[in-house]
């Protein structure tokens, strides 16, 4: 009997841990508010998440605590919460790092899983006391302490400027802000990684960004700057790209997935992303742009999933509007990062406003299921109105959602389009068309490189039918939203008798408009051009409006979609009938106009996408890993 038990008690030693713990997956969504200014004392608002896991399984969550306003330079402490139960209840907010009326912020947390400390970068500048931006060039420093007891304690913050920041980045220094990692595969297993920014200046304009990263391999005494993936532009001019807040993960292979905000620059799209293959010592790829991964201009979060029997598997956290901070979303990579799901195919975590997040893993490596939680901004009012911690299985997500139904694209790109809502074939112009009931249907064209028109000239051509009397119709509506976001709509506004398109770059915003609606239930051909410094609008082969048209590229600095029959952010959805939905990267000639109004002929040339809409393929089912 006694060797029964001694058996019995040496296999139960040796089981995995979480493999006696694992509970039965939980199918629902757990939220709970952890960081809110009208519950703590002191504290005016709370921004920047980050979270991670230490060795005991206790989950750390850190914010900025921000004491006068919202502001990113005011006097800010870094603050933290803990959890024993997973994410379940929290301890009392404690105090980490306090500002003493300057800027501490920009947490990164990394656990080493070797020696169990955790160790806290932060960013320092001098503090203001109104709202204002840190004046450039802002001088700001790297600061390290670390915990070695799970976070109750914490050792005294040292300056650590002379190990991971560059002299030359006098204009700007940002670490993370976002947990950062340790490597468990290859010859770089054990290494410490996380990301940081930089920018250098000739004293008075910067004229060169550096997304980077800071590496240590003898458990975080030492550390220094590893891959840097640079941009020069000229100073104080436009610059391609700017990757900021950088998140990184382990690939399966073991190299390091550094993904960034891309801030404000001329290549298109919100994302950049870049890979190392030694350990994050270089970066084996240059930064490149995620054109069609649709976010705002915000930070986000990845997270390679690590569990047994199931595919590879990483996740993106960010709100998924073009260019508002709202909509939190988790969205999926199958393939290493190559590829991302869309935001039909995300989960998304709220519909309220959002920002800033991290993500971690709350259960062990050994469990099949994997239990997530996900520190993120967000409030019904401003994305700034607190901090929430969402706990989820990853049977919330899915697995490979499919996109929806689909319709097909006669051009080269062959870019079918998503029909979503439930849009069903009728009777068209030629052939079938696609109805939109004005309530959920719409159609979203995928990103193809060969549809960005640049600066260049272009043509969007359709026929369409409506008879609505009252409220906007989007009819095509490429990029993003707002006063400056580069986009380019048209949409019929029968209640003031007219159609309207509208064009945006970096360098203003022009506008066109007919005299009619056109809601008399018959079938019209429609073009939108920008053509030789024009703005053109015709309407059955007839010229309807024009006006000068901006400059400028369209598509930089917003994700690249196309929708049809709605706005970018699911609004002013059409109540009608599309048919043969065309577009060119320049602009056709009246007679080239002519011959799709009335014959339906291709004109290959530029053409780019070319819905006939006459058939929807019914949605392929999601595969099970």
């Amino acid at each position: 009997m006694k060797l029964l038990l001694a058996g019995a008690l040496c296999a139960a030693l040796l089981a995995p841990p979480a493999a006696l713990a694992e509970r039965a997956p939980e199918p629902v969504l757990d939220q709970q508010v952890l960081f809110r200014a009208d519950q703590e004392s002191g504290y005016a608002c709370f921004r920047i998440p980050a979270v991670v896991r230490g060795v005991e399984g206790s989950l750390l969550a850190f914010a900025e605590g921000r004491v006068d306003n919202c502001g990113d330079t005011g006097d800010i402490d870094v603050v933290l919460r803990r959890s024993t139960d997973g994410g379940r209840t929290w301890s009392p907010l404690s105090l980490v790092n306090e500002g003493g009326g300057d800027t501490h912020g920009n947490p990164v947390p990394i656990v080493d899983r070797v020696t169990g400390r955790i160790f806290l970068f932060t960013t320092y500048n001098a503090g203001r006391d109104d709202d204002g931006p840190c004046d450039t060039p802002c001088t700001r420093t790297p600061h390290l302490q670390y915990s070695d007891d799970d976070g109750r304690s914490w050792s005294d913050p040292v300056d650590l400027s002379d190990q991971v920041k560059r002299p030359d980045w006098d204009w700007w220094i940002a670490t993370g802000p976002v947990h950062g990692i340790q490597l468990t595969r290859g010859r770089h297993a054990g290494r410490l990684v996380f990301g940081i920014s930089g920018e250098a200046s000739d004293g008075t304009r910067a004229h060169a960004n550096d997304g980077a990263l800071v590496y240590s391999d003898d458990h975080g005494e030492t550390w220094r700057i590893g891959a840097l993936g640079r941009t020069e532009f000229p100073p104080g001019g436009r610059f391609t790209q700017k990757p900021q807040e950088i998140t990184v993960t382990e690939l399966a292979d073991g190299s390091v997935y550094a993904s960034a905000r891309e801030q404000g620059g001329t290549s298109v799209g919100n994302r950049t992303y870049a890979v190392s293959r030694d350990g994050g010592e270089t970066f084996s790829t240059g930064w490149t742009p995620i054109p069609d991964l649709v976010t705002p201009t915000v930070q986000g979060a990845v997270l390679r999933l690590e569990r047994i029997g199931r595919g590879d598997r990483i996740l993106f956290s960010a709100p998924s509007d073009t260019d508002r901070r709202r909509w939190m979303m988790i969205r999926s990579s199958f393939d290493g990062g190559r590829t991302w799901e869309s935001a039909e195919q995300g989960t998304r975590i709220t519909d309220d406003w959002s920002g800033y997040s991290d993500l971690v893993q709350i259960s062990d490596r050994t469990v099949r299921t994997a239990e997530i939680g996900l520190l993120y901004e967000a409030g019904p009012v401003d994305a700034r109105d607190e901090i929430r911690f969402a706990r989820f299985t990853e049977d919330l997500l899915g697995w490979r959602r499919p996109a929806g139904p689909s319709t097909p694209d006669m051009s080269r790109t062959r870019t079918a389009a998503v029909v979503l809502g439930g849009a069903r074939t009728t009777g068209g112009r030629y052939g079938d068309a696609l109805r939109l009931d004005g309530v959920d249907d719409y159609l979203r064209v995928p990103y193809h490189p060969a549809q960005l028109p640049g600066e260049g000239d272009l043509t969007l051509s359709t026929w369409f039918r409506y008879g609505e009397k009252t409220g906007d119709q989007a009819l095509l509506w490429l990029g993003g939203m707002g006063s400056t976001a580069p986009q380019l709509w048209l949409r019929a506004e029968p209640g003031a008798n007219r159609l309207r398109a509208w064009l945006t770059t970096a360098e203003g915003s022009s506008s066109v408009a007919t005299t009619e609606s056109y809601a008399d239930r018959r079938w019209h051909h429609l073009a939108l051009q920008r053509s030789a410094g024009l703005l053109l609008l015709w309407v059955d082969g007839e010229l309807a409006a024009a006006g000068d048209a901006v400059g400028g590229a369209l598509g930089e600095r917003v994700a690249f979609q196309l929708h049809l029959g709605q706005r970018q952010d699911y609004q002013q959805r059409l109540a009608g009938e599309l048919d043969e939905v065309r577009f060119h990267t320049r602009a056709l000639s009246p007679a080239e106009l002519d011959r799709l109004r009335l014959s339906n002929t291709d004109v290959p040339a530029g053409q780019v996408l070319h819905l006939p809409l006459d058939r929807v393929h019914p949605t392929q089912g999601g595969t099970t890993p």
